[in-house]
């Protein structure tokens, strides 16, 4: 008997962990507002691709992809999260102006491509000449790969 209930467990575990991720194709017009403003604020001459909302158990996130293939990764309230920008470049005025600051005087020239914020860690970058950065929640850079 002990081992008949094992198995049902497992198997509605395995299956709540199938339906865990749930990706809806939707468009931009149904993201939060802050992540609609930040679109239109920051990549107004991109064309949208696709917009998807990821919903979890706990937790919802929104992706946007571009035409030229730059994404973009939201929270579920809209924040940015993760930017990629591996075609072009992430726009200069949403890096936080110490990084900004760093990368002007450690980097110049370089194309900061790509940028993903962390709440608790900080912030993760990758640039074009391929060194990858990691700044701590006060801008301090942790580690180089």
């Amino acid at each position: 008997m002990k081992k008949v209930a094992l198995l049902v467990v497992a198997l509605f575990a395995m299956s709540l962990n199938t339906k865990a991720i749930n990706d809806k194709p939707i468009t931009v017009n149904e993201m939060p507002q802050a992540a609609q403003t930040f679109i239109q604020t920051h990549f107004a001459n991109h064309s949208v691709a696709m917009a998807k909302v990821e919903s979890e158990i706990l937790n919802k996130s929104y992706d946007v992809i571009f035409t030229n293939g730059d994404k973009i990764e939201f929270d579920k309230k809209g924040n940015w999260t993760n930017i990629d920008c591996e075609h072009t470049q992430v726009p200069l005025n949403v890096i936080p102006a110490e990084i900004r600051n760093f990368l002007t005087t450690n980097y110049s020239g370089v194309k900061l491509l790509q940028i993903e914020k962390n709440d608790r860690k900080g912030y993760d970058v990758d640039l074009s000449n391929g060194i990858e950065l990691e700044f701590d929640k006060r801008f301090r850079v942790v580690d180089m790969d």
